[in-house]
């Protein structure tokens, strides 16, 4: 049997990762978290399939794995429901994480902070476009755009639940927590990086996957259905997170 790592109780934070299919991206974050000096309170594991792999895993680290539906709204959800700590922070499980995630997540809140995310940035070697679409996305960010889930969105646990939480829904699910947390809380986008994975950008071309990104958000807010856009966002060859028929 495989040796428990139990994690110290180092903050009042939970952190709350969906996940399908992602059993690698998953030991990759939970490494990164071993290595810090400060732990979340309890990591929980939403997850969609079950997967023996993905039960070995999280006994190793000490995780809570919860089962839940193939949507990732829903995963967030039934996680945050199921969350002890006083603030819950939704991280992907393919993102890179700063080592001091907790210490800029506690340092917002203390200084007046509801909620907020983390500064986008994506993964892998420094490129000048890279560069260029993740100051764009901060600067959206930062004159008030929605921040999406790949920002490691943090709340307080009452704050969540009086904006209604995440909808049960297999894209844009943080679109009207976000909008309600800025509308009548105090919103605090971090300078803490994280770290975008690149996958699509790269399969589909940088461009032409930022630019679709924002054509589908653009049809969001225009009314379509996040069960019809998911699938124009995941693409044949992803899978991941896609609506239950």
């Amino acid at each position: 049997m495989a040796e428990t790592t139990r994690l110290a109780v180092d903050s009042n934070v939970s952190l709350i990762v969906p996940v399908w299919n992602d059993c690698e991206s998953l030991s990759e974050l939970l490494q990164q978290i071993g290595t810090w000096k400060h732990k979340p309170r309890e990591i929980i594991v939403a997850a969609a399939d079950r997967d023996p792999k993905l039960d070995s895993l999280c006994r190793t680290h000490g995780c809570h794995l919860l089962l839940t539906r193939a949507n990732r709204g829903a995963q967030l959800d039934h996680g945050a429901r199921a969350a002890n700590a006083a603030v819950l922070w939704f991280v992907h499980a393919d993102a890179s994480l700063p080592a001091n995630g907790l210490e800029a997540i506690n340092g917002a809140l203390d200084e007046g902070a509801d909620g907020g995310c983390f500064r986008f940035t994506f993964q892998g070697r420094r490129t000048w476009y890279k560069t260029l679409l993740s100051g764009l996305i901060t600067l959206r960010i930062r004159s008030g755009g929605v921040a999406y889930g790949d920002q490691g969105l943090f709340v307080k646990r009452e704050v969540y639940e009086v904006c209604g939480g995440f909808p049960h829904q297999p894209l844009f699910e943080e679109v009207r927590l976000v909008r309600s947390l800025r509308r009548r809380y105090r919103f605090c986008p971090l300078a803490a990086p994280i770290g975008v994975c690149t996958r699509r950008w790269e399969r589909d071309g940088w461009w032409v996957r930022t630019l679709l990104n924002r054509w589908l958000a653009l049809r969001y807010m225009l009314g379509a259905s996040a069960e019809r856009l998911s699938k124009a966002y995941h693409g044949r060859m992803d899978v991941r997170n896609e609506p239950e028929a």
